[in-house]
């Protein structure tokens, strides 16, 4: 028997819970895997561009409420990426805007009900778009003055990311790679050098528009997940660099149909990054990420990337 007609026959009985727990499977993989990344904040000469490339793996376990009678359910997702990034001026100061198109192919599997059931999703996660300007010790220089102008140690920024509904996504299916609404990140980060070393520390607000077309025409709410993330950062040579990355994210309860749910999220993030330059213009990325929920519902996972670049 498929996984979808198993929990369709489920929901008979037991909708309300089902909802409230299958409405946070995305939430861990789709947000905190992208945006704990080092070097957010880095100072950049106007008028470069850059494209790349990326792939990643990940696995891990979902925690549901056991009155779904849901048991062993894991999951593992690989995906690749497009990304596009351009440093520009904005008022006299530092600025870029980031692109990002993601591609996932998942499969999901576990008891439900003492039945072993499991399902498959292919497709587009949502779009991202990503602007930030440098509002202190980042001023707008072109190449020429980036290389001779002596750069601030302390800089701090301040950006707005934003995650569009544009992702695969079946209004009669709980599991889903898109998640069918607007989410809006406005964020503060501040960086400080010391020698080699760079320490960054970055404060987020995730703001979730609504969801009219949760699982056959139900309406999903959440509240804001607020978060705070820090990276440690040596610098060896030039392109050469290595991060200790670690954030936590708390709030994101729901409410389906004005009901509120008992799912308040709770996560800690850890990470581990490096890049190393293959030439002047190009570059490789490669991250560890870990991802492990502090709450009764969650998902525990691990994710392995890695990325090319090219500056033009």
């Amino acid at each position: 028997m498929r996984f979808n007609r198993i929990i369709d026959l489920y929901l008979a009985n037991h909708w309300r819970a089902v909802l409230a727990a299958l409405s946070l499977l995305f939430v861990a993989s789709d947000l905190w895997a992208q945006d704990t990344e080092p070097r957010r904040w880095a100072q950049m000469p106007t008028g470069l561009n850059f494209i790349g490339i990326g792939t990643n793996y990940t696995q891990g376990d979902i925690f549901l409420d056991p009155v779904i009678l849901a048991e062993d359910v894991t999951f593992e997702a690989a995906g690749v990426g497009l990304a596009y990034i351009r440093s520009f001026g904005m008022f006299g100061k530092s600025a870029r805007v980031d692109v990002s198109a993601p591609y996932a192919s998942g499969r999901w599997e576990g008891f439900v009900d003492g039945v072993y059931t499991s399902v498959r999703r292919r497709g587009f996660r949502d779009p991202r778009l990503r602007l930030s300007m440098l509002l202190y010790g980042g001023p707008a220089e072109t190449p020429s003055e980036f290389a001779q102008s002596e750069k601030s140690n302390t800089v701090v920024g301040a950006a707005v990311s934003v995650s569009l509904p544009y992702g695969h996504y079946l209004e009669n299916r709980l599991i889903n790679l898109g998640q069918n609404r607007w989410i809006i990140r406005p964020q503060l980060g501040v960086t400080h050098n010391r020698n080699k070393w760079t320490y960054e520390l970055t404060g987020s607000i995730f703001i979730y528009g609504d969801n009219d077309e949760f699982w056959s025409g139900n309406k999903l709410e959440s509240d804001p997940l607020y978060a705070i993330q820090g990276h440690l950062i040596y610098t060896f040579r030039p392109g050469l660099w290595a991060s200790l990355s670690a954030a936590y994210g708390s709030g994101w309860q729901s409410t389906v149909n004005g009901l509120p749910k008992d799912n308040e999220s709770a996560n800690w993030v850890t990470a581990l990054s490096a890049g190393y330059p293959l030439s002047r213009t190009q570059g490789l990325k490669v991250s560890w990420i870990r991802f492990r929920s502090h709450a009764d519902t969650g998902a525990d996972q691990d994710s392995l990337a890695l990325g090319w670049s090219v500056m033009f």
